[in-house]
Order: C-alpha cells, then structure tokens, then sequence
C-alpha cells in the first residue's frame, strides 16, 4: 500500500490551445479540462490505477466535491477537516508540448490542520510499503515540517519518499541525515538548488547529475531518484548509479510527469526489482505521461520499460 500526503492540494485546471501562446492575444482554447490533483493525488491515482491500494491524507472538508471526485476514481480518500477553499492551479498547454502553470498559494493552514495529518500518518505508518510527502505547503506551515515528519515517522517504522522544492527542500537537506528518508525526487534545478551547480548542465549532463544526487545518499539518503525531463533520470544509490534514456516520445503535456515517475520507481520498488529496472519503470511512466494530455496519468498498459535504455554511470569515488 502507498499512502500519499498532499499538504496544498489543487484542482488542476488544463487549459489547451490549438496555436502557440502570445502575451497580450485573445486565444481561443481548444478544450478545458479540470481534475482533483496535487502531487500526492497523482501518485495515488497510479497506484489503483496499477493495483496496488493507495490512501490520499490530505486537507479538505469531507463533503468538497474534490474529495467526492477521488472517492468515486476509487482512491481511498481521509481527509483532514480544513475551512479554507482550495486553490486552483491552471495550465496552458501549446501544440508542441510547452506547458505554462500558474499555481496559487492555496489556502493558510493551522497548527490543528498540521497536526491532524500527521497523526494520519502516523496511524498508517507501520503498515504502508511507503509514505509518499509530495508537493509545496501550504502558507501557514513551518518550511521544517517535511523535515519533522521525515524524523517523527522514521521512528514509527516508516519507508518514505519525498518530492518537494525551493525551501521545503532546502530545509530537508539542512536537516539530513536526521531527516533522510529513504528516497528524494529533486528535478536538476532542483538538485542545483542546494548543490550551487547549473540547473541546465545538471538537467543536460546525467554524470553531473548523478554526482550532485550522490552527496545526498553521502548524507544519508537511501536512493535518488533525480528526473532530467527530456534526457531521463539518474538513479543513485549505496550500490551505484544508472541513467536512463526514455524513449521517443511526442509531448503533449508534461504535467504529471515527475509524478508518474517517482509512482514507478515505488512500483518496481513493490515488486521487488532490481534498481535498474526501478529506474527503466521510473522513466517508462514519466514518458507515457508526458505523451498524454493534461494530468493524465497512464495505465500499466500505455507503458513501456523494455524501450528504456539503461546505462551504469560506474562513478568513481572521486567522481
């Protein structure tokens, strides 16, 4: 079982043009999609969608319609009383594939909110094969709080991932290895964030990469999963380190992407492969998703890991 923790969940509202976006134009849209999402959203929708039972924990009033619509997909939805509304984030997305977000805050948290999903994650801890802490907080929430959930829920038995940016991220990597969980999702700009390296270098080099992802599992965590969009991902753990090519693929959307990928490197995980098939499954879920629209997220059958080439990257301690 994955259960999910979405702290700022969102309706994702996708809106998809028929001719590349102009600042100042009046376009029209070829369609508008709207969806219950958010990071930890995604990855339990992939999970029923491949049969391995998910819990969404997340902040809502019981009775949203965001809730009902997770329900009626099959997700095991417990949310956490909050009064304010959720945010709704936009995408527009282009022929070619460029995708344009415009996220909201979302509404301020209270200490009483925080504390009620922890304490949903804790009563799940021993019995989840992972705890997934994915996306930004909430305005309200303390930038440690990934970083205490990480401490607090290693200490119930807990197998954690975590998916997070800008100083959510920075206040996780601060803290390690007090606050190592056992796999990081960071992108390149994000790697580059706490590593002072080029984001497009990171992004383009999977040596580099690898590299930069190592000084996390130096500090304590187990593996990372770092996503480069078009050039794959890295995988790097005590073990090695292994890049992944995806294969070609016409982009629609690449919203979800990262999501689905870090929903198949815990899905190989669950099945018990080894870590370069963690990392074809891992890349083979993020490029079906990005060949579909919106936050589509894809169906065991739409992908494909025997078309993923994997490599060793064999670093030397030097690097």
């Amino acid at each position: 079982m994955i259960v999910t923790l979405t702290p700022n969940p969102s309706i994702d509202r996708t809106v998809a043009l028929a001719a590349r976006l102009e600042r100042g134009a009046v376009q029209r849209a070829e369609s508008v999609t709207s969806q219950a999402g958010g990071k930890g959203v995604n990855i339990s929708r992939a999970s029923i969608s491949a049969g391995i039972p998910s819990i969404a924990v997340l902040p809502a009033p019981k009775d949203d319609p965001f809730v009902l619509e997770l329900l009626a997909a099959g997700i095991d939805c417990r949310p956490v009383a909050h009064a304010g509304g959720l945010r709704v984030n936009v995408t527009i997305s282009e022929p070619d594939g460029t995708t344009t977000k415009l996220n909201s805050p979302g509404p301020t948290v209270t200490a009483e909110v925080l504390l009620a999903l922890t304490e949903a994650l804790r009563r799940r801890a021993g019995s989840a094969d992972w705890i997934v802490l994915a996306g930004s907080l909430p305005p309200g929430a303390p930038v440690e709080w990934y970083a205490d959930l990480v401490a607090g829920l290693r200490e119930y038995g807990a197998r954690l991932a975590v998916d997070t940016s800008e100083g959510p991220l920075q206040a996780l990597v601060d803290r390690l290895p007090g606050s190592a969980p056992q796999l990081m999702k960071p992108n390149g700009e994000e790697l580059a964030s706490f590593t002072g390296g080029d984001p497009d270098v990171l992004e383009s080099d999977p040596e580099a990469a690898a590299l930069a992802a190592r000084t996390l599992v130096e500090r304590g965590v187990d593996a990372v999963l770092a996503t480069l969009g078009p050039h794959g991902a890295v995988l790097v753990t005590t073990d090695g380190a292994w890049h992944a090519t995806p294969p070609p693929t016409s982009v629609v959307s690449t919203v979800g992407a990262g999501d689905s990928s870090l929903f198949g490197y815990l899905l190989g995980d669950i099945q018990g492969r080894t870590p370069d098939q963690r990392l074809a499954l891992a890349v083979a879920y993020g490029s079906a998703a990005a060949g579909l629209p919106g936050t589509t997220i894809p169906h065991p059958s739409q992908v494909k890991p025997e078309l993923v080439s994997v490599r060793d990257l064999n670093l030397t301690q030097g690097g």
